[in-house]
């Protein structure tokens, strides 16, 4: 297997990381062992937790990583000053000396964490820098987004995505399809990720078919097999049922257009009802017809309302379905309402605030486009050279990495929640259930806590070794994985607003550490 996307290969890389892997070779240092630490260093749509995704596929390129003889001449015009031995050395390369560590895909992360670990000759790791980001950022941050839409619709909400056309481009909708069901969403509208990922595939009608129909009269036929083969009169029954609910004044034209459809699908029949007017004509040329769908022995699906005051109309239209005849009420009971319509995280707080009676929301734009927040903000960071530990010091403290090459572990409390997620040297004995151990701020030295974990989870398991270890998993059983790992931690860090900051600290050994390396790389101010 390859990568979803033919344009991911070796050659998907940035310039610069060419130019250091030239000036690595000559320099003599581009075998040299390296290690770079793969995270994000602020959780994003202003929450406190996002959802690891896009591992899978980058396996998937470390497995065809490699040049081609066509983009090595294409790379001759872009570096022409490069030595011939670099390009033969590029042409040679693959991923068999590249060794990486990683969190589950699906697995609940946190700041400054390595989400991977990436080990091998300095020059090949940094060719993979930007690939790796690339393909690990967007779909976290489509899983993070889906994960947070979906807890506030509520776990009792379907939530579809409806984004294929307003994604970035092909690649963006079908990842979107993808991550977006990994974060929790049952569904999506695009065909193409259906195929590739399995993934449950929803769709309806849009208001150009609603609008081309002028009329009963353009309907080619007016029967309808029911549900036992019997052809029978289907336009006379539903014309009846529009004239016992009283709806004389509805548009002709729309009760055409939900009546084709009917016929096409009679099992699927869900009607978009905002076309002209929707509680004066959508919603009851809907009853009328799912009405007379009942009478020939099949149960409607519901509406969907994609514009307007959602709760508002959703609350009448359930009003509405209740109003029929008592031998529809079980039918009728079991419809569903669709809401669409530039949801996004606030709107469907605000509609839980108002009170609405939709089941099923589709989301789009703000889902796809990660509006609220359009770049998770990953960094691929080089930590250890020659077995040395390295470290990148800022005036902004949140932009210093954590030196050397470390294991992380979760630490999780009596009550089966997450409690802290610790990071240790090398070489350090691992944490123990049972067992106090000191967890130490990265920053502030007074800022300590002893821990007594019930479970203590490691956070870094070896995927490559110069070759896939980490069996394939189906996008099903990582979306269950996310699931769970949700159920895992404390409310107060999921919610909306002023959620509470999940802890990431440091052991005692590699907080001394990494301050002993800062005094060492920062030279002394001298005031005059």
């Amino acid at each position: 297997m390859g990568p979803v996307n033919q344009l991911v290969c070796a050659l998907l890389v940035d310039q610069y990381e060419l130019t250091m892997a030239n000036a690595y070779f000559q320099a003599d240092k581009h075998e040299v062992p390296a290690v770079f630490d793969l995270f994000f260093r602020k959780n994003p749509f202003g929450g406190e937790f996002a959802l690891f995704a896009g591992l899978e596929e980058v396996l998937e390129y470390l497995s065809n990583f490699r040049f081609t003889g066509e983009e090595i001449t294409y790379l001759k015009q872009v570096l022409p000053r490069a030595r011939r031995a670099f390009y033969a050395w590029l042409l040679s390369l693959d991923a068999s000396k590249i060794r990486v560590y990683a969190q589950k895909e699906g697995s609940i992360v946190f700041p400054r964490v390595p989400l991977m670990r990436v080990e091998g000759p300095l020059a090949v790791c940094q060719l993979m820098e930007s690939a790796i980001i690339n393909l690990t950022s967007y779909p976290t941050l489509i899983a993070t987004n889906a994960a947070r839409m979906k807890m506030a619709a509520g776990k009792d909400k379907q939530m579809i995505e409806f984004g294929l056309r307003r994604a970035q481009g092909p690649d963006g909708a079908v990842s979107a399809s993808r991550y977006s069901y990994l974060g929790g969403f049952e569904g999506t509208s695009n065909t193409l990720a259906g195929k590739l990922f399995d993934i449950p595939v929803s769709g309806t009608q849009a208001h150009s078919f609603i609008q081309s129909f002028g009329g009963l009269n353009e309907l080619p036929r007016t029967t309808l097999k029911d549900s036992y083969g019997v052809e029978r009169e289907f336009v006379e029954l539903v014309e009846q049922a529009r004239l016992t609910m009283g709806y004389t004044h509805t548009n002709k034209s729309e009760l055409a257009a939900f009546i084709a459809y009917a016929q096409a699908f009679p099992e699927g029949f869900l009607a978009l009802v905002d076309t002209y007017t929707t509680l004066q004509s959508g919603v009851p040329n809907f009853i009328a017809v799912a009405m007379a769908l009942v009478d020939f022995g099949y149960q409607p699906i519901g509406i969907r309302l994609d514009s307007g005051d959602l709760a508002y109309f959703s609350r009448e239209a359930r009003k509405m379905f209740g109003q029929v005849p008592e031998t529809y009420q079980d039918e009728f009971g079991n419809l569903k309402i669709v809401g669409s319509n530039e949801i996004n995280e606030a709107i469907l707080h605000s509609l839980n605030r108002q009170g609405h009676e939709i089941d099923i929301f589709g989301v789009g734009t703000n889902l796809v486009t990660c509006q609220a927040q359009p770049s998770l903000g990953c960094v691929y960071k080089l930590v250890q050279i020659k077995g040395e530990p390295r470290v990148k010091i800022s005036d902004d403290p949140g932009k210093t990495t954590f030196p050397g090459r470390k294991h992380a572990y979760r630490l999780v409390g009596q009550q089966g929640h997450f409690l802290v997620d610790l990071l240790l040297q090398e070489g350090e004995p691992a944490p123990k259930p049972g067992e106090p151990v000191l967890c130490c701020h990265p920053h502030t030295e007074r800022k300590r806590i002893l821990i007594n974990p019930s479970e203590v989870i490691p956070l870094d398991d070896l995927v490559w070794d110069g070759k896939r270890v980490y069996e394939p998993k189906k996008l099903r059983d990582i979306r269950e994985y996310a699931q769970k790992q949700l159920d895992s931690i404390r409310d107060d860090h999921l919610r909306m607003m002023n959620p509470t900051p999940y802890k990431v600290s440091l052991s005692e050994r590699l907080f001394t550490h990494m301050h002993e390396l800062w005094d060492s790389q920062i030279p002394l101010k001298k005031l005059v």
